[in-house]
């Protein structure tokens, strides 16, 4: 059992940058694959970003080259940096885990089986 808790969301303007986090519990977080989704009201549960152990980062295109994911093994972390934040990226922000090393299917949220409570970003014109 893995326990996911967000944390760093806010409102900014955009341009701005936020960090996200995600602090899991357990002691073979190293193993999970990670990954950040968002759901903006009305829409579906979207891919942003991933990161198979610490090898192999993945991200959507639409926040390739402003978004970077990394991750802390020692504390059991993940981190998203979101810089240039765009009206669009308003959304909640949710962490998840995968069990194995993810290189393929790391967009889709069946993938993941441990999820986070979520984070709100909201980014202001």
């Amino acid at each position: 059992q893995v326990q996911l808790v967000e944390s760093g969301g806010g409102l900014v303007q955009a341009g701005d940058s936020l960090r996200l986090s995600c602090a899991a519990s357990g002691r073979t977080f190293r193993s999970y694959t990670m990954g950040w989704f968002r759901q903006a009201p009305g829409k579906e549960r979207e891919f942003v970003a991933a990161m198979a152990w610490s090898v192999n980062t993945y991200y959507a295109d639409s926040v390739k080259g402003r978004f970077t994911i990394s991750r802390d093994n020692a504390k059991n972390t993940v981190y998203q940096q979101m810089n240039s934040l765009k009206p669009e990226d308003t959304a909640e922000y949710y962490c998840a885990a995968a069990l194995g090393f993810l290189n393929s299917d790391y967009d889709r949220s069946t993938s993941y089986l441990y999820w986070g409570q979520g984070t709100q970003v909201t980014v202001s014109s």
